[in-house]
C-alpha cells in the first residue's frame, strides 16, 4: 500500500505546494515570544496583535517574503552602567512568522500602548465561468 500525500492526490491538481507550505509553517519557530492574538475584524479582514512592550517602532521590522509575513524585533542593549538586582523584562530579539493565503494582503501596521497591530485584508476573487472549446483531432493546444 502506498502512502498518498496531500499534494499527490489525483483530485488535487496544482496543490503540490500546499504540502511545502504546511511544512514551512511547522518549521517557523514557535517559542511563544512575543505573545500574539489573531482576530477577525470583519468578513474579510484580520488583525494580528503582538505584545512588544519595550520595543520602539525603530526596533521592529515587518516584511512580506513569498507570502510569509515576518515580524522581527531587535533592541539595542542600553544597560551600560546600570546594575540590575532583578531583570525580568525581556530584552531579546525575536522573529515571528505567519504564512498568508493567496489574496491576503497587509493593509497597515500601527503601535499602540506596547502592542503592534498588523491589519490584513482578504481580496474576494470574482466568480468566473469559463467555457472550454473542444477541438477535433484529439489534441489540445496546451
Amino acid at each position: 500500500m502506498t502512502k498518498l500525500t496531500l499534494g499527490s492526490h489525483p483530485f488535487l491538481l496544482g496543490f503540490d505546494q500546499l504540502e511545502r507550505l504546511v511544512e514551512r509553517t511547522a518549521k517557523s519557530g514557535n517559542d511563544g515570544y512575543p505573545p500574539y492574538n489573531i482576530e477577525a475584524k470583519g468578513e474579510n479582514a484580520f488583525r494580528i496583535t503582538l505584545a512588544v512592550a519595550g520595543f520602539a517602532e525603530d526596533d521592529l521590522s515587518i516584511t512580506l517574503e513569498d507570502r510569509q509575513l515576518v515580524i522581527r524585533g531587535r533592541q539595542a542593549d542600553d544597560s551600560d552602567g546600570r546594575v540590575f538586582l532583578h531583570r525580568g523584562i525581556a530584552a531579546r530579539q525575536f522573529q515571528r512568522s505567519f504564512v498568508l493565503a493567496d489574496g491576503v494582503e497587509v493593509t497597515g501596521a500601527a503601535m499602540e500602548h506596547g502592542l503592534l497591530h498588523v491589519d490584513l485584508k482578504r481580496s474576494v476573487p470574482e466568480n468566473v465561468v469559463q467555457t472550454i472549446k473542444i477541438k477535433a483531432g484529439g489534441r489540445s493546444d496546451a
